[in-house]
């Protein structure tokens, strides 16, 4: 076998090990190593904070405080779940503490190559500074005009994984001979399937790496296993148009079947399983090519073969890799053949615009919306199938396209001169006065009508406030983009509610630290200023009375609150013993989200359990009957959750 392969295979099978859907029993440190660690990282905190003083050395100083956040973490969470573990976190402070040095002396030496390395990067999300690993191939040089291929690896998921770890797995490994890409190896906020901040994470790395080196976009490749299976799926299926190829191994792409569940979900639950489940999403192999592999005794060889059934429905083919006789882990053979088929496509690489001419894309949510030089920006329904097919002729005239479920579209420009949308000509090249890049097209009654450049320009302002791209819900969505939570520190209404309310940010910010790595931004209300109203979704939580900026809001929103109660879809409910949840375009900016009283609607045994629980619990609007324990948490029961529909109301 390659020796490139079979490094890379043997990566593979380490990922992979650990599948268990339980957390690893932590020891803590000793005294004296505890004292040690704190002691290094309060030197490292010092010289971060002097270098943030220095603006020019700005660029590179994540990869800097990133060794101080993977001792934070691990002594906060208390995360020393092997023996060798305080040693190594000693040993990431020692690379801050280098790194530091060659800063202040101007250089970023770390980066050189060949070799694995990692860095750090800032998140739009939350602030946090986020790891990923470089494997950097000989003869990489960030000034040499050669744009490289690059492979996105996403790890299985390890009940000991943390940052110390991640560092540990990838540092100081030198390439072997033959591997002419880089690699980018995910941290993904540890263990999430890469759904909400651990998917932003995905592309907040590819886009740090290109700001370093120089990456041909035609030739990326997806790829991972069991976990990052099931996230090579998700986000291979979701984004098909990104990827020179996807190899997904093992892993899962649905709910139901993989966790056994025959009693179905509430409807705005089951609802919502549309946003993450693969299966859905099979048709969109048209349009990038796949390799998935499975062990033949894996139990989960059975997220490969319905992949693969599905597709068949539609006419795609999917190869399918079996290892004979295996587990869950790849044979040395499949494995060889797997990276064959990917370094063969990322060789021939996607084509450049317009892409494919011939495309066929489904969607359930305007979250995932877009396929080469189609968008679609509307949809009639939610979490009902949205189906595009696309062709552009040979000589680039006409782009038909066929719709279902879909109440506007965008094109590019520069694809055809015409387009036939549902049987019906109209103009593409020199439309709306031929100034945008993208031409819009809406649905009216049965008709299909073309957007002048004013009518185009108010329409991207959504001035209808319709569900689109990045503002479609549920509640959880506002966590993926940047969002801060917005304190009250007025006089509450309801006392009780308040504690409610105060309780439910603190569990919030508990298990966002844990579990997606990254101290949740908290302001006052009295502290929001139009910056934030402009750039953040804003989380707010207390009553009208309490926070000023729910009171500047919620005569915009679909309830009516009272002193005493909240009227929601046509019923009272005492705030004395009931919680609003909900998430609704900020009617101060209503292009960002406004939440109320609501972090994740998943909670920590959702983490524990499995990636595939990781789906909305409230929808877009929910409320939840609470009453206090003795040790000031609160149980809680939702009495009533819907979701709105595309014009963000509520369907009678």
């Amino acid at each position: 076998m390659n020796q490139v392969f079979l490094r890379l295979f043997c990566l593979g099978v380490l990922f992979a090990v650990v599948t268990s859907s339980s957390q690893g029993f932590a020891q803590p440190a000793s005294h004296e190593e505890e004292s040690q660690i704190r002691n290094k990282l309060a030197e490292l905190n010092r010289v971060v904070a002097e270098l943030k003083q220095a603006s020019k050395n700005r660029r590179h100083l994540a990869d800097v405080e990133i060794c101080a956040k993977a001792a934070d973490w691990i002594l906060r969470h208390e995360e020393f779940y092997k023996p060798s573990y305080p040693a190594d976190t000693l040993k990431v402070l020692d690379i801050g503490l280098d790194r530091a040095k060659s800063l202040s002396d101007g250089r970023a030496d770390w980066l050189s190559g060949p070799g694995s390395v990692v860095l750090g990067y800032y998140s739009k999300v939350d602030g946090s500074v986020q790891p990923y690993a470089l494997s950097l191939p000989e003869g990489v040089d960030p000034l040499d005009p050669y744009r490289w291929p690059m492979h996105i690896k996403l790890h299985g998921r390890g009940g000991t994984r943390n940052e110390v770890r991640f560092f540990q797995e990838h540092t100081d490994k030198m390439p072997e001979e033959g591997q002419n890409w880089i690699q980018l190896d995910v941290f993904g906020r540890t263990d999430n399937a890469y759904r909400y901040a651990g998917e932003t994470d995905v592309f907040e790395a590819m886009a740090d790496v290109k700001r370093r080196f120089r990456i041909d976009e035609q030739r990326m490749t997806l790829w991972g296993f069991s976990m990052g299976g099931a996230g090579a799926w998700h986000l291979g299926m979701h984004h098909p148009s990104l990827w020179s190829s996807v190899g997904p191994g093992a892993g899962f792409v649905d709910f139901y079947e993989y966790q056994n569940q025959s009693e179905k979900l509430p409807s705005y639950q089951d609802a919502s399983l549309h946003i993450y489940d693969s299966l859905d999403y099979a048709m969109n192999s048209f349009n990038v090519p796949v390799c998935t592999y499975g062990g033949e005794l894996d139990k989960q060889l059975v997220a490969s073969t319905s992949m693969v059934d599905a597709a068949a429905k539609d006419g795609i083919s999917i190869k399918l890799l079996v290892g004979p006789g295996m587990g869950h882990k790849f044979d040395p053979g499949s494995f060889e053949e797997f990276m064959t088929f990917h370094q063969d496509h990322a060789r021939k690489g996607r084509p450049r615009f317009p892409g494919l001419r011939q495309i066929r894309f489904i969607t359930y949510t305007p979250k995932y919306n877009q396929c080469e030089w189609l968008t679609i920006e509307e949809m009639e329904r939610q979490y009902e199938p949205a189906v595009i097919g696309g062709q552009i002729d040979d000589d680039g005239n006409v782009a038909t396209i066929t719709t279902e479920n879909v109440r506007a579209l965008q094109v590019a420009r520069g694809v055809a001169q015409s387009v036939v949308i549902d049987g019906k000509e109209l103009p593409l090249a020199g439309a709306a006065d031929d100034l945008l890049p993208g031409v819009y097209y809406l649905r009216e009654g049965s008709e299909w009508v073309l957007l002048n450049y004013e009518e185009s320009q108010e329409f991207a302002d959504n001035p209808t406030r319709n569900k689109r791209h990045n503002l479609q819900g549920p509640i959880d969505d506002a966590f993926m983009q940047p969002f801060v939570c917005v304190r009250g520190t007025g006089e509450p209404w309801s006392r009780s509610h308040q504690q409610w309310a105060d309780w439910t940010l603190d569990r919030f910010s508990s298990e966002f630290d844990k579990w997606m790595r990254g101290r949740v931004p908290v302001v006052d209300d009295r502290d929001v200023n139009e910056d934030l109203i402009a750039e953040k979704n804003l989380i707010l939580f207390g009553d009208p009375g309490s926070n000023s900026i729910l009171a500047r809001v919620v005569d915009q929103l679909p309830v009516r609150w009272e002193r005493d109660a909240v009227t929601v879809n046509g019923e009272r409910y005492s705030t004395d013993s009931h919680g609003l949840a909900m998430i609704f375009p900020n009617p101060l900016k209503p292009s960002q989200y406004v939440v109320i009283n609501s972090g994740h609607t998943f909670h920590e045994q959702d983490f524990r359990a499995s990636n595939s629980w990781l789906f909305p619990r409230l929808g877009d609007i929910a409320v939840q009957k609470y009453s206090a324990n003795s040790d000031g948490s609160f149980e809680e029961s939702t009495v009533w959750a819907s979701l709105f529909d595309s014009n963000w109301r509520l369907e009678k």
